[in-house]
């Protein structure tokens, strides 16, 4: 490479302030004081164009998606830097304290129509009614960092025929589900007049609110998390931004009734789920190391104050039972465990290592180091750097790596599915 002889680089995130981010867990694990309690939801890592992070290269800080850009097959390796054009994946960190919006994502031939005909529209990038902000598809991946709740596309059918008759305020829909299906099922919720919605949910709230504030739900209970949502995000008609459950003339959150069609899930520590196009999916509580697609689609389903675009939305939904499977890391080497998934775009494994230990490896392409726990050294001649937990490395491709951890530590390797040899 022009400019520098290093190939590894420290990498500085980007913390999203979204409302629904809790206060304390990326605050202590980023060692970035938070004293007026903001939110801090996400930490993006990588190149995308609306917040990219920041290398420090030769005492200079540079975006990394103008580094890439400058030396694409230098820095990307010839294949990736051909197939994608640029880092093609987004690393995060997430502290999901409230519930985050049921959403879906669009498939890649999908957005890059949409995309191309919001610009036709003139619609500004930055508009609160976007729906699309790049032509890219989001698939995502999710490894627990502790117990992690969600939700996850639309329960099989038996087990949904169950949900509908044991809830007598749903019972009503279920004739519509037996006849027409998912897709008429979640048309009819989502279209229905919001005084129907409320006329709907007003019994449901009336009766499960009391028991979740007396604490007599259980969280793998779907109605501890519907009666959640309508504490945060019910409001009044008059928009005073401030949620309530005490009146009549409520506007209440038509996402809860996905609450109850779509797979409530739990997982553990190092376990993850993967989100393709297509599947409904809302984050519910707990923290976690989240790679996808270098994009920021999001076609949004309820459970928001933000914009949601029912037409739109339903034109992108998978209308199919979906079995959850849970993905567990599967040991590829004496320290290193590999998330597989079927994204094109991006691979995720983790490093587990003991105190003394090292590892070592060869990087494909561009790949991204984070460190949730411990401290590393992390070699690469003439390179070496100190990175402590919340710390990140960016490393270019064709690079060999080493690995010493100073204590027991575990770091999370980004990459992308390709050969050394490309």
């Amino acid at each position: 490479m022009s400019g520098s002889q290093s190939g590894i680089f420290k990498l500085k995130g980007v913390i999203k302030t979204y409302d629904w981010g809790g206060k304390e867990f990326l605050s202590e694990l980023l060692s970035q004081p938070n004293p007026e309690k903001q939110p801090m939801a996400e930490y993006w890592l990588g190149a995308h164009g609306i917040d990219s992070s920041i290398i420090f290269s030769e005492a200079k800080e540079i975006r990394l998606n103008l580094f890439v850009a400058a030396e694409r097959e230098a820095i990307l390796g010839k294949t990736i830097a051909k197939k994608f054009g640029g880092l093609p994946y987004l690393l995060k960190l997430l502290d999901v304290g409230d519930m985050l919006s049921i959403q879906v994502h669009p498939a890649k031939h999908e957005a890059e129509i949409e995309f191309a005909r919001e610009n036709k529209e003139r619609i500004p990038l930055d508009s609160p009614q976007r729906n699309y902000r790049d032509d890219n598809h989001k698939p995502e991946f999710l490894v627990a960092l502790n117990e992690f709740w969600l939700l996850h596309g639309f329960k099989p059918v038996a087990q949904l025929r169950t949900t509908l008759e044991a809830i007598p305020e749903l019972k009503q829909l279920l004739d519509i589900f037996n006849s027409a299906g998912y897709d008429q099922l979640y048309k009819t919720a989502m279209e229905m007049p919001q005084e129907t919605v409320n006329q709907v949910l007003q019994p449901l709230l009336g009766r499960i609110i009391p028991l979740y504030r007396n604490g007599q739900l259980r969280k793998d209970d779907e109605s501890f998390w519907a009666a959640r949502a309508a504490l945060t995000f019910n409001r009044e008609p008059s928009s005073s931004g401030l949620p309530t459950t005490n009146s009549q003339a409520l506007v209440m959150d038509r996402g809860i009734f996905s609450i109850y069609f779509f797979n409530l899930l739990h997982l553990k520590k190092d376990e993850g789920v993967f989100q393709d196009a297509g599947i409904p999916h809302s984050y519910l509580e707990g923290q976690g190391v989240e790679i996808m697609a270098n994009s920021d689609n999001v076609l949004r389903g309820g459970l928001t104050r933000k914009h949601v675009d029912v037409k739109e939305l339903m034109k992108h939904v998978k209308f199919e039972e979906t079995i959850p499977r849970i993905v567990r890391p599967q040991r590829i080497n004496e320290q290193e465990e590999l998330y597989r998934t079927a994204a094109p775009d991006f691979k995720l494994s983790c490093f587990k290592l003991k105190k003394s230990d090292t590892a070592s490896f060869e990087s494909a392409t561009a790949e991204i180091l984070l460190v949730t726990r411990g401290n590393v050294s992390i070699n690469s001649p003439p390179e070496q750097l100190e990175i402590k937990r919340g710390e990140a490395v960016f490393i270019i491709a064709h690079q060999h790596i080493s690995l010493r951890a100073s204590e027991d530590a575990d770091v999370y390797r980004a990459s992308v599915p390709v050969h050394s040899s490309e």
